[in-house]
């Protein structure tokens, strides 16, 4: 049996190619394809003009919110942010940086973009546990041993740390092992593992060694503590130990274990 002929081959092409897209869509539907093509261009256009180019979305406003010895304003000066530009272009991570250099109090800070027109700042001040006496003025200490603030007037209820280190044998051996950062973390630790009540009376927290840690509270009464380690216990001791012998002047849980208490 002989097989299609040339002309044939080409008739069952053409019918399998089909119309042109046009004529296979219909005019009504390639209309409708080009208009929604165009209005997608248009919305496009339209938003990154309104984003960019319009009055309506730009920087007029900033506010600031979480500050406690800072002051708006400060903030503000610091953060430098861009008014008049447009919002959606602001860096807000080049504003954080800017403002945790400039504001070393500054902890951290989230800027956030407040549509359609504003930057919102809401900062985290570092809290001082501890104070280092300079000269007639006081360098603030967080809760991770940052130095991050010298002020002139002690803040209420923040306790003086003292390094008694430039004594000869174990305190100075201390401070060359260590180093004075390190003791003076070690301190803030203990701080931070005080109990409330005893936390609220200390007055001086004094470092002599890494193992000597003791703390000087109201009236004249003193706490050996030890090192900084095992502080939730040394911390319950302390607490039953000051019910024990509510009269006594030292007390000592450096071994908590085994503390002990004297004066009266």
């Amino acid at each position: 049996m002989a097989g299609p002929t040339t002309a044939e081959r080409g008739a069952r092409q053409q019918e399998s190619s089909g119309p042109p897209l046009a004529r296979r869509l219909g005019p009504r539907r390639l209309r409708t394809i080009i208009i929604l093509a165009l209005a997608v261009v248009l919305l496009g256009v339209g938003t990154v003009w309104a984003l960019y180019g319009s009055q309506w979305l730009r920087v007029e406003r900033v506010s600031v919110s979480g500050t406690g010895v800072l002051t708006p304003q400060q903030v503000r000066e610091a953060a430098d942010v861009p008014v008049g530009e447009p919002l959606i272009s602001v860096d807000t991570d080049a504003i954080a940086r800017r403002l945790r250099s400039e504001l070393p109090r500054i902890d951290s800070v989230d800027v956030v973009r407040s549509w359609p027109d504003g930057i919102g700042l809401k900062v985290t001040e570092r809290k001082p546990v501890l104070l280092v006496q300079k000269g007639r003025n006081f360098v603030e200490v967080d809760d991770e041993g940052v130095r991050f603030a010298t002020v002139s007037e002690a803040p209420r209820g923040v306790p003086l740390l003292e390094l008694e280190t430039s004594s000869p044998g174990s305190a100075s051996a201390s401070l060359r092992r260590f180093g004075e950062d390190r003791l003076a973390r070690e301190a803030v630790k203990v701080a931070g593992a005080l109990p409330a009540a005893v936390a609220r009376d200390t007055r001086v927290v004094k470092v002599r060694s890494y193992d000597d840690i003791s703390l000087e509270l109201s009236g004249g009464r003193t706490i050996a503590w030890g090192s900084s380690e095992k502080g939730a216990a040394k911390a319950r001791t302390i607490t039953a130990l000051m019910k024990a012998a509510p009269g006594a002047r030292h007390l000592d849980v450096s071994v908590p274990t085994a503390p002990a208490s004297s004066g009266s």
